[in-house]
């Protein structure tokens, strides 16, 4: 072999002959050749080696009939190259020229007439496209005349046009900057979305900067601008450190207002932020958060076109916890600072902070032989609240439903701040809970229970009468306030099953009835009692009548039960099934199968000894079922009044309904009135199950871990987000899916006044084709005779790409959205859309 100054080992081969030229110190391989140095590979049907240059030449051949076979493939570095015509490599200073080349750069691919490889190895294209599609005729691309390629860090183009099916569209940018690392660890501009609204005008939207920080912290800021007067800013970060945690942070403000001339004009001011923390289990102790706070108005003005749920959600609910385990002791305590707010009604409620200390259950006498002192058990739970609402209480006047004013809503704002706080409400909870189980009889379990609670609070209620008003206020008086009561229960259950048996042959085998009571007799006394001083007995008008009222009434955790209660509580819970012949499976271990015919049927009522009147409690009756394997399910709930309603005339005419203190089969009305009942029906019909999240997310991480990628904390993530986002995933291969739900409620007054509600929701999908999907959701107000909230979209699988339109043809979120988005990964945020919103309509 000739020598030069190259010091690694070079290999060559050629199947059909290999060619030396001693006068031009050249070596010529011919058919299925290749050629060797270091990290560097080259084949082809024809290769020339030129030793005096260090040069490698390769092309293919054209055969008699014009075919070109064995065109040079060239790998370096762990890139491959599929080259069209032909190369020029210098295997010394490793850089290349090539002519009509394919390159593949992460989940990219890069084709260009002429490409020029540099030592580091930087790819230059000239008229080149970039495409995440692997088919031959790729179904989009970008194209641009200039395209540069730095492995590892990006893909730059100069101005370029997107085009489909190799048309090209007006689509496009002055330049290109694509990220080309693995797990997105590069930093770039974030190009926005841009289009028209008839009230905020043209618009671009998300148009900012992506920070990847480090392995540990990315971040995206980003920003809106309206020509009509609007803009807004978003920042959004995620964040990550093995083994022990990861979370999220998102700050979204909007800011608009129209033009003096508008003539529907909307002027809003606000911001919602997010916050999710997630711990991973270790140690004894742990914190964790979940932040979902804004402005009343955020849903009212600022439509989510990605997430439907979201525009309809009426409340905001965060939670930030920490809870820590004393190992060695049976102690343990948690923080909890919660956040609530009514979206409809402006609400807001802060608990700053919620604290507990728990001790688990002991049990001091547990190496006794006598089971009710073996199985009795000790507790001791300490609870303190602190809580800021914007229901402020007045002073003027109590809640009571015939006289004063109750509660009122202010403006939770930084103004109203002081008044907040004055009104904040706080105090704390002793609980002992003292409880025993053991057998009675052979067949009973019974339980004996004790349980003390005591609150304290700073402050206490005073209460007079004002005449002049004719009304009870109240002062308020600081002070330590202890209240404490006790209640005890005694209870005790049992099983009864019965069979009945079907003759031989019979489809139905033997049907089952489990009926399973329970009986408990709780007592509590009377601490509204004047001695105890939890209550106060109060003149309420000027005829003289008097009537009691809790001196804790609306504090955080109440005050002392009002009267006493001698109550025997009965319960009876019953399941009937039924055992059939399986016809799908003959074996001996599946030759029949159970059925439910009533997953439960329930009856739970109450009498109380000790009251002076109305001592039988309502009937409270629950059923549940399923048919069909359980795709369709039926729960019905009701409650009956036992006691009979009495008519009276009254001084002008109209007839007076009273309820009396009679029993409703004594006075001929049957065994009471159905005061409340619901019925819930709900289905869901598909060829074959649905899928869980769950399902979803295993199926997507073995097909990932099959096609060769390597579970990490980014694949992980990008898993989960896919199936938290229903548009990232979906099920093909399920021909249609069917969701029906439908809700009756009926209400019936004393006075015989009826009130009947009745929707029905209407969810699913249908597969048009392989590739076309149409999915709904929408429903039907029977009172208001009138199609609620409406969604219609359509999913179309494009290969590289996956489009969802979305319309919602009428409500308060009128719009449309279509989305083409790619695929891979990498290319999120490279996306057409054109979407129009419900300030159009």
């Amino acid at each position: 072999m000739p020598t030069s100054d190259i010091q690694t080992e070079i290999l060559y081969f050629a199947e059909d002959s290999i060619v030396t030229d001693f006068l031009e110190n050249k070596v010529y391989l011919y058919k299925n050749a290749w050629f060797e140095y270091g990290q560097m590979k080259l084949e082809a049907d024809r290769i020339v080696i030129d030793w005096k240059n260090s040069e490698l030449y390769a092309t293919g051949v054209t055969d008699s009939v014009g075919a070109v076979t064995g065109n040079p493939f060239f790998t370096d570095q762990g890139t491959s190259y599929e080259i069209r015509k032909e190369m020029r490599y210098n295997f010394k200073t490793q850089k290349a020229i090539i002519k009509d080349v394919v390159t593949e750069q992460q989940d990219g691919i890069l084709r260009g007439e002429t490409i020029k490889k540099t030592e580091d190895g930087s790819i230059y294209l000239d008229h080149g496209y970039y495409t995440t599609c692997k088919l031959t005729d790729p179904h989009w691309h970008i194209s641009s005349r200039k395209i540069k390629a730095v492995p590892g860090s990006q893909v730059v183009s100069g101005p370029f046009n997107l085009y489909f099916n190799g048309i090209p569209t007006p689509l496009g940018l002055p330049f290109g900057l694509i990220p080309d690392t693995p797990e997105e660890k590069a930093s770039g501009v974030i190009f926005p979305r841009y289009g028209k609204e008839q009230t905020r005008g043209i618009f671009l939207q998300d148009l900012g900067y992506y920070f990847a920080i480090n392995d540990y912290i990315h971040a995206r800021v980003t920003g809106d601008i309206y020509s009509k007067g609007g803009w807004g800013l978003k920042s959004q970060a995620v964040y990550t450190k093995r083994y022990r945690f990861s979370g999220g942070f998102n700050v979204d403000f909007q800011k608009f207002k129209s033009p003096e001339t508008e003539l529907n004009p909307v002027d809003y001011n606000t911001f919602r932020v997010q916050w999710n923390h997630t711990p991973v289990s270790r140690g004894t102790s742990r914190f964790s958060a979940s932040v979902n706070a804004g402005s009343t108005s955020y849903f009212n003005n600022v439509a989510s076109q990605n997430n439907f749920n979201n525009n309809v959600t009426a409340d905001l609910n965060s939670n930030v916890s920490f809870s820590k385990t004393f190992s060695g002791t049976p102690f343990s305590m948690s923080a909890n600072f919660r956040h609530s707010q009514s979206v409809q009604t402006g609400e807001v409620r802060l608990d700053l902070p919620t604290i507990a200390v728990n001790m688990n259950r002991q049990s001091p006498f547990k190496n006794l032989k006598f089971e009710p002192l073996k199985t009795l058990n000790v507790a001791y739970n300490f609870n303190m609240q602190n809580t800021i609402s914007n229901r402020i209480q007045q002073q003027l006047g109590v809640n009571n439903p015939e006289i004063g004013t109750g509660p009122e809503i202010i403006d939770f704002t930084v103004d109203n701040l002081g008044l907040l706080l004055k009104n904040a409400n706080n105090g704390a909870r002793n609980t002992i809970p003292l409880s025993s189980n053991f057998t009675l009889f052979n067949y009973f379990t019974g339980t004996a229970s004790v349980n003390y609670n005591e609150l304290w609070y700073l402050q206490r209620i005073n209460y007079y009468y004002n005449p002049t008003e004719e009304r009870v206020d109240r002062i308020v008086e600081d002070g330590f306030n202890r209240v404490g009561f006790y209640n005890s229960s005694f209870a005790m259950n049992t099983n009864f099953y019965g069979f009945y048996n079907f003759k031989p042959g019979n489809k139905i085998q033997t049907i089952r009835h489990h009926i399973a009571p329970t009986f408990a007799f709780n007592y509590t006394p009377d601490f509204s009692d004047p001695a105890y001083g939890y209550y106060q007995e109060v003149q309420v008008n000027e005829e003289g009548d008097v009537q009691r009222f809790s001196r804790h009434q609306g504090f955080v955790y109440g005050g002392a039960p009002l009267g006493e209660s001698r109550a025997l509580s009965i319960g009876i819970r019953n399941v009937l099934e039924a055992k059939i012949l399986n016809l799908k499976d003959s074996t001996s271990e599946n030759a029949t199968k159970k059925i439910p015919l009533l997953e439960s049927f329930n009856l739970n009522t109450a009498y109380n000894f000790a009251a002076d009147s109305f001592k039988l409690a309502p009937f409270q009756i629950s059923a549940r079922t399923s048919f069909f394997e359980r795709k369709v399910s039926v729960n019905l709930t009701s409650t009956i009044d036992p006691y009979a309603v009495e008519t009276s005339q009254g001084e002008s005419g109209l007839e007076l309904y009273d309820r009396v203190n009679k029993f409703a089969w004594t006075q001929g009305q049957g065994i009471g009135m159905i005061r409340n009942a619901s019925l819930n029906m709900n289905a869901s019909i598909n060829p074959r199950s649905g899928q869980t999240p769950g399902e979803v997310r295993d199926e997507i991480t073995q097909d990932f871990i099959q096609r060769g990628g390597v579970m990490n904390e980014f694949a992980q993530n990008e898993i989960n987000r896919i199936v938290s986002d229903p548009s990232q995933y979906i099920d093909w291969e399920i021909p249609w899916n069917l969701s029906v739900g439908y809700n009756l409620a009926y209400t019936k007054q004393i006075n015989n006044n009826q009130n009947i509600t009745q929707s029905m929701n209407l969810s699913g999908d249908l597969s048009l084709s392989e590739k076309w999907k149409v999915n709904f959701n929408t429903g039907f107000d029977f009172q208001a005779a009138e199609i609620t909230q409406t969604m219609i979209g359509i999913a179309r699988d494009l290969h590289c790409w996956q489009m969802n339109v979305n319309w919602v043809p009428f409500g308060k979120f009128t719009s449309y959205s279509i989305d083409i988005r790619v695929k891979s990964s990498l290319l999120q945020d490279l996306k057409v859309s054109r979407r129009r919103s419900f300030y159009d309509f």
